[in-house]
């Protein structure tokens, strides 16, 4: 059986070319994306920056640290605590203390990153002047980079300035500093920045310590550990974090995308072959002879594939890493470290797949008789075994269950990226393995229109894909992931980011609001001015934290906003569901339907943003929406806080534009931004993150580019297989271009076949998504991407139509008809 697989190879090469490309493809996605997540889960060791030349940096407590019964639960508090006064005054007598500050600062004309810190601190960095003196009076500054010159003025949110210096890290290269950096003099940055959260001290580390001990939170850093005194400690561990999730969805997307298509070229391979497993059966083979020549030849292929989908895999790893880089996704020392675990992954799997994707097929040919073998060639029959039909109805119930289940227990959980990501998953294999017994009357359906036409070109193409359905649904199979997964992807993200803005539109009864310059938050005088106002009604709130421990194990963290509870009634209409918001005072709190907490009266145990502990009375609940609704609690409820936004109402009789003069006037100085209520709702339309969009590129990049190569792949197959349908329509008197035409409405027949499948799978997914917003309170308008899909569509019928008429047309000029029906015979009887 060896010399016939080898003498099989030979001659069906256009065959067995097909499942080698998309096999080696599909082992090249496998690869790629082995490599980018197993280099995403190591970050190198990063060196102290801004404080690489302090001898001792004292850090003041910045995280919370609760005991429970499974160990210490650890969480980053919203607003670290500063270094306790008394312990300053002790480090004071051991030698000179400079305090940190570190605050945003816009500047006309400036990169938007600029960092703000007092000029005292510029030494520990190893920054130097580079032109010009350093700053001497309040006005004056002195900054890294190019973007500035000595003796310019530069107008900022803390008022205009006059560069004085320019500076830059010693041996760094002009502007190639880690950071946009703008000294003050130390008394100004203290009057911008009061707030001081950690110290340098020039003394003994062993005397330092002993000068903080009892204090609690308190870290004393040195060598490589003044790195976490950095700006962004953790942002190493969060970008790997993040990648981590991009790459681990992408990977298993595409490992479910090239796995499906390779499986179901290599079934369709072999399926092509059943008048030859006839030939064969006729002839004396047994059984297991034709089984074992099946998996010969898929060894020899998949063996090939995998070891070239290796190399092609090693070559394209980099570049998607230079591309996630060049996104901003991922950090600029990201790149594709030497593993060799994600080579053996690929290479075993597609090997595995190439042979269960052959098994199923080769077994039902080995166990079918000769003459049952010859009468199978002619009309696909049988197409839907018992094991397929249990498969598909088992995988089709799986989704529903569990969709049901999900939108009885936990509506939320379907909005999760990862969620609405793997779920098409499910439903897109499901509705595959039940194809077979969809296509004949799917087809008929829509050839109904065609077929009633003139001529015999619409019956004949509906007679054709309705007969050949292991065919049409081969070829149907990439089509059906493509628009599945672009339907419910894309889909998902738009149907969110809608039920976000509507909630956001629902909620914001403002006329105006008021956000600082670039973060830093208002001062007491502008809040002053600002209610100064006539005519306005001013709610000021601020970003806080709080922190409850559920289950007695779990520390969770919210995102709380703190606001007189007066004034917040008059600018913002909660979703409160039950008790009543104007309740709120400095011993109460709102909390969301997604705290395990959430019955009013209740009082709860929480930790508030700077660390403190405190019990506090549940006095509404707000409607879980969409999630991440946050908490509502007083200003004396958030230490620390600084005031972020400032939304304003008009009251009865009140001129819009004379308080819009006013209020505009009032943050001139600070640079605030002051928008109107529809230019806050657009500012903050919930729209995807840029994780979020370069992970949906690349997964449904990826998916598109391989199922449309597959897709082409599967259709020059097909065609290949049809020289002898082909010569017998020019024995019954069509033309060349009558043929071709009547080839290409057929593989629009198929696109369209998988097109409507995929959007079945699309609205099933998007329904599940926009029931789990109607019990949450979020209802919203479901949307399709039909833009996308019908892009997605188009190219695949281009791909489909080029894909079959062009071997179609170079047979046709090749052969004549009664030669090619001729030669097409007697191949077959010698087992070709």
């Amino acid at each position: 059986m060896l010399s016939v697989a080898l003498s099989t190879l030979r001659t069906r090469w256009v065959t067995f070319a097909g499942s080698f490309v998309a096999l080696s493809l599909g082992v090249a996605l496998l690869t790629v994306m082995g490599l980018a997540l197993a280099s995403s889960l190591d970050a190198p060791d990063r060196k102290p920056e801004r404080f690489a030349a302090a001898p001792v940096v004292v850090k003041g407590a910045d995280t919370l640290r609760v005991p429970t019964p499974n160990g210490v639960r650890v969480r980053k508090l919203a607003h670290p605590r500063a270094v306790p006064a008394a312990v300053v005054a002790r480090l004071r007598r051991l030698g000179p203390v400079v305090e940190d500050r570190s605050f945003a600062v816009r500047a006309r004309g400036g990169p938007g990153d600029l960092v703000g810190h007092p000029w005292s601190t510029a030494a520990f960095a190893r920054y130097g002047i580079g032109a010009g003196r350093a700053p001497r009076a309040a006005d004056e500054v002195a900054v890294s980079g190019d973007w500035a010159k000595p003796g310019e003025r530069v107008r900022t949110g803390g008022g205009t300035v006059r560069v004085v210096g320019t500076v830059r890290i010693a041996g760094a290269a002009v502007g190639r500093g880690f950071e946009n950096a703008v000294f003050y003099t130390d008394q100004r940055a203290a009057r911008l920045s009061p707030r001081s959260v950690q110290l340098v001290v020039d003394a003994a580390p062993a005397a330092v310590r002993a000068a903080v001990r009892g204090s609690e939170g308190v870290r004393v850093l040195t060598g490589d550990g003044r790195r976490d005194a950095d700006p962004g400690p953790d942002r190493d561990r969060e970008a790997l974090m993040a990648m981590n999730a991009l790459f681990g969805t992408a990977g298993g997307v595409t490992a479910f995308v090239s796995v499906f298509v390779v499986a179901s070229t290599f079934a369709f391979a072999v399926a092509q072959r059943r008048r030859e497993f006839g030939l064969l059966r006729t002839a004396g083979a047994t059984p297991g002879q034709l089984r074992r020549m099946v998996f010969t030849e898929a060894l020899m292929v998949g063996v090939l594939a995998s070891a070239t989908g290796c190399l092609l895999g090693a070559y394209g790893a980099p570049r998607l890493a230079a591309w996630v880089v060049d996104g901003g996704v991922a950090p600029g020392w990201f790149t594709i470290g030497d593993h060799v675990w994600p080579y053996h992954v690929a290479f075993w799997t597609g090997l595995l797949v190439a042979l269960c994707g052959v098994a199923a097929a080769s077994w039902r040919a080995g166990r079918t008789g000769p003459a049952q073998a010859l009468r199978e060639a002619a009309v696909d029959t049988g197409t839907m075994p018992p094991g397929r039909w249990l498969s598909g109805l088992a995988l089709l119930l799986t989704a529903v269950i569990t969709l049901c289940l999900a939108l009885a227990t936990d509506p939320g959980e379907l909005l999760h990226r990862k969620t609405y990501m793997s779920r098409p998953m499910l439903l897109i294999t499901a509705v595959a393995l039940l194809a077979p017994a969809v296509v004949p009357p799917l087809t008929r359906l829509i050839a109904w229109l065609p077929a009633q036409l003139p001529g015999a070109g619409g019956m004949l193409v509906r007679e054709n894909a309705a007969a050949g359905v292991r065919r049409t649904a081969a070829v149907a199979a990439p089509v059906l992931v493509t628009v599945a997964l672009t339907g419910s992807l894309l889909g998902a993200t738009a149907t969110l980011n809608e039920a976000k803005a509507g909630e956001v539109r629902a909620r914001t009864a403002a006329d105006f609001v008021i956000t600082p310059a670039g973060g830093t938050g208002f001062d007491a005088a502008t809040l002053r001015q600002l209610r100064a106002v006539p005519g306005a009604e001013v709610s000021a709130s601020a970003s806080s934290a709080v922190y409850v421990l559920e289950d007695g194990v779990s520390l969770v963290a919210s995102e709380a906003r703190a606001v007189a509870p007066g004034p917040l009634a008059a600018t913002t209409r909660l979703p409160v569901q039950a008790g009543r918001a104007g309740d709120l005072d400095d011993g109460s709190i709102i909390v969301n339907g997604e705290w395990q907490q959430h019955t009013v009266g209740r009082r709860v145990p929480v930790w508030l943003g700077d660390g403190s502990r405190k019990w506090l009375r549940i006095v509404a609940v707000m409607a879980t929406g969409t999630g991440g609704n946050g908490v509502y609690v007083t200003p004396r409820n958030a230490p620390g806080a600084t005031v972020d936004r400032v939304d304003i109402t008009l009251t009865d009789g009140a001129d819009a534009s004379a308080v819009a003069a006013a209020l505009k006037k009032a943050v001139d100085t600070t640079g605030g931004r002051l928008l109107t209520k529809d230019q806050w709702i657009r500012a903050s339309y919930p729209r995807t993150k840029d994780i979020t969009r370069i992970g949906l590129l690349l997964v449904l990049g990826i998916a598109l580019l391989y199922t449309g190569i597959s897709l082409a792949n599967t259709m020059a197959m097909a065609t290949s297989d049809r020289v002898r349908d082909l010569a017998t329509l020019r024995l019954a008197g069509a033309t060349p271009g009558q043929i071709l035409r009547l080839v290409g409405a057929e593989a629009l027949m198929v696109v369209v076949v998988g097109a409507v499948l995929g959007v079945l799978v699309a609205g099933l997914n998007l329904m599940g998504m926009g029931s789990a917003l109607h019990l949450l309170s979020a209802p919203t308008t479901v949307r399709i991407p039909w833009t996308a899909i019908g892009a997605a569509v188009g190219a695949c019928a281009m791909l489909a139509v080029v894909s079959s008429v062009a071997p179609a047309a170079l047979m046709l000029r090749r052969r004549t008809a009664p030669k090619a029906l001729f030669q097409r015979t007697g191949s077959r009887r010698h087992g070709g």
